[in-house]
Protein backbone atom coordinates (compact mmCIF):
# COMPACT_ATOMS: atom_id res chain seq x y z
CA UNK A 1 0.00 0.00 0.00
CA UNK A 2 2.88 2.30 0.94
CA UNK A 3 4.58 1.25 -2.55
CA UNK A 4 1.05 2.33 -4.62
CA UNK A 5 0.99 5.70 -2.58
CA UNK A 6 4.37 6.66 -2.93
CA UNK A 7 3.72 5.87 -6.94
CA UNK A 8 1.16 7.83 -6.80
CA UNK A 9 2.58 11.15 -5.45
CA UNK A 10 5.05 10.71 -7.83
CA UNK A 11 3.26 10.45 -10.88
CA UNK A 12 1.11 13.79 -9.80
CA UNK A 13 4.19 15.54 -8.86
CA UNK A 14 5.60 14.75 -12.13
CA UNK A 15 2.16 15.71 -14.05
CA UNK A 16 2.35 18.72 -12.16
CA UNK A 17 5.68 19.65 -12.84
CA UNK A 18 4.72 18.85 -17.14
CA UNK A 19 1.83 20.95 -16.68
CA UNK A 20 4.17 23.78 -14.75
CA UNK A 21 6.52 23.88 -17.66
CA UNK A 22 3.99 23.46 -20.48
CA UNK A 23 1.92 26.98 -19.17
CA UNK A 24 5.26 28.35 -18.77
CA UNK A 25 6.25 27.93 -22.33
CA UNK A 26 2.75 29.36 -23.27
CA UNK A 27 2.54 32.42 -21.16
CA UNK A 28 5.60 33.91 -21.81
CA UNK A 29 5.32 37.33 -22.73
CA UNK A 30 6.48 38.38 -26.07
CA UNK A 31 9.27 41.40 -26.76
CA UNK A 32 7.60 44.43 -27.29
CA UNK A 33 10.75 46.28 -27.58
CA UNK A 34 10.21 49.96 -28.98
CA UNK A 35 12.97 51.14 -30.57
CA UNK A 36 11.63 54.89 -31.11
CA UNK A 37 10.63 55.43 -27.57
CA UNK A 38 13.20 54.04 -26.42
CA UNK A 39 15.35 56.65 -28.16
CA UNK A 40 12.64 59.26 -27.69
CA UNK A 41 12.71 58.50 -23.59
CA UNK A 42 16.38 58.22 -23.11
CA UNK A 43 16.43 54.34 -22.52
CA UNK A 44 19.50 52.43 -22.24
CA UNK A 45 19.19 48.60 -23.57
CA UNK A 46 17.50 47.86 -20.17
CA UNK A 47 14.60 50.69 -20.59
CA UNK A 48 16.75 52.47 -17.43
CA UNK A 49 18.03 56.07 -17.42
CA UNK A 50 20.00 57.96 -14.91
CA UNK A 51 18.10 60.78 -12.74
CA UNK A 52 18.48 62.72 -9.30
CA UNK A 53 16.22 61.82 -6.49
CA UNK A 54 15.31 64.75 -4.02
CA UNK A 55 14.27 63.64 -0.60
CA UNK A 56 12.81 67.18 0.44
CA UNK A 57 12.53 67.41 4.08
CA UNK A 58 11.72 69.88 6.57
CA UNK A 59 13.61 72.84 7.30
CA UNK A 60 15.30 74.56 9.88
CA UNK A 61 12.07 77.88 8.80
CA UNK A 62 9.41 77.16 9.47
CA UNK A 63 8.05 79.43 11.60
CA UNK A 64 5.74 80.98 8.98
CA UNK A 65 2.54 82.67 9.48
CA UNK A 66 -0.25 80.95 8.15
CA UNK A 67 -0.43 83.49 5.23
CA UNK A 68 3.18 83.21 4.53
CA UNK A 69 3.08 78.98 4.48
CA UNK A 70 0.38 79.40 1.90
CA UNK A 71 1.69 81.57 -0.21
CA UNK A 72 5.16 79.61 -0.05
CA UNK A 73 3.43 76.42 -0.71
CA UNK A 74 1.48 78.34 -3.94
CA UNK A 75 4.72 79.51 -5.52
CA UNK A 76 6.58 76.12 -4.36
CA UNK A 77 3.93 74.18 -6.59
CA UNK A 78 3.94 76.80 -9.34
CA UNK A 79 7.84 75.72 -9.54
CA UNK A 80 7.31 72.04 -9.83
CA UNK A 81 4.54 72.85 -12.46
CA UNK A 82 7.23 75.04 -14.06
CA UNK A 83 9.82 72.72 -13.54
CA UNK A 84 7.62 69.56 -14.95
CA UNK A 85 6.61 71.69 -18.23
CA UNK A 86 10.34 72.40 -18.96
CA UNK A 87 11.06 68.31 -18.31
CA UNK A 88 13.66 69.06 -15.78
CA UNK A 89 11.07 67.27 -13.46
CA UNK A 90 9.95 63.59 -14.04
CA UNK A 91 7.70 62.95 -10.88
CA UNK A 92 7.12 64.82 -7.60
CA UNK A 93 4.84 64.12 -4.96
CA UNK A 94 4.68 65.22 -1.19
CA UNK A 95 4.55 62.21 1.62
CA UNK A 96 1.46 61.97 3.29
CA UNK A 97 2.96 61.75 6.79
CA UNK A 98 3.75 64.50 8.99
CA UNK A 99 7.04 63.48 9.58
CA UNK A 100 10.58 65.41 8.90
CA UNK A 101 10.41 64.01 5.17
CA UNK A 102 7.89 66.00 3.44
CA UNK A 103 8.28 64.72 -0.59
CA UNK A 104 9.98 63.70 -3.04
CA UNK A 105 11.22 64.80 -6.65
CA UNK A 106 13.28 62.68 -9.57
CA UNK A 107 15.24 65.51 -11.62
CA UNK A 108 15.47 64.67 -15.04
CA UNK A 109 19.46 65.86 -15.20
CA UNK A 110 22.33 63.06 -14.54
CA UNK A 111 24.26 65.08 -12.21
CA UNK A 112 23.90 65.98 -8.78
CA UNK A 113 25.38 69.60 -9.54
CA UNK A 114 22.65 69.95 -12.02
CA UNK A 115 19.51 69.10 -9.21
CA UNK A 116 21.39 71.78 -7.20
CA UNK A 117 21.06 74.92 -9.41
CA UNK A 118 17.39 73.38 -10.26
CA UNK A 119 17.00 72.90 -6.42
CA UNK A 120 18.36 76.76 -5.84
CA UNK A 121 14.87 77.99 -7.84
CA UNK A 122 12.59 77.00 -5.45
CA UNK A 123 10.83 79.35 -2.95
CA UNK A 124 10.66 76.99 0.04
CA UNK A 125 14.23 75.79 -0.14
CA UNK A 126 15.03 79.33 -0.91
CA UNK A 127 13.12 80.34 2.27
CA UNK A 128 14.39 77.74 4.47
CA UNK A 129 11.04 76.41 4.70
CA UNK A 130 12.46 73.05 2.95
CA UNK A 131 15.96 71.30 2.55
CA UNK A 132 16.50 68.57 -0.37
CA UNK A 133 19.00 65.77 0.16
CA UNK A 134 20.00 64.53 -3.69
CA UNK A 135 21.11 61.61 -4.54
CA UNK A 136 21.80 59.79 -8.11
CA UNK A 137 19.06 57.41 -9.26
CA UNK A 138 18.52 54.65 -11.66
CA UNK A 139 15.42 54.39 -13.02
CA UNK A 140 12.89 53.54 -15.43
CA UNK A 141 12.72 55.50 -18.56
CA UNK A 142 9.07 55.53 -18.46
CA UNK A 143 9.06 58.11 -15.81
CA UNK A 144 9.72 60.70 -18.78
CA UNK A 145 5.92 59.99 -19.77
CA UNK A 146 4.51 60.46 -16.16
CA UNK A 147 3.97 64.44 -16.37
CA UNK A 148 2.41 64.04 -20.12
CA UNK A 149 0.06 61.34 -18.42
CA UNK A 150 -0.60 63.27 -15.66
CA UNK A 151 -1.70 66.59 -17.17
CA UNK A 152 -4.59 63.94 -18.40
CA UNK A 153 -5.37 63.12 -14.99
CA UNK A 154 -5.74 66.41 -13.20
CA UNK A 155 -8.29 68.53 -13.75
Amino acid sequence: MRIIFVLLLACTLSACANKSEESNIKTEPTNSFDAQLAQKLGADEYGMRQYVVAFLKAGPNRDQNEAEAITLQKAHRANINRLADEGKLALAGPFMDDGEFRGIFIFNVKTVEEAQKITATDPAIQAGRLLMELHPWYGSAALMQVNEVHKKLSK
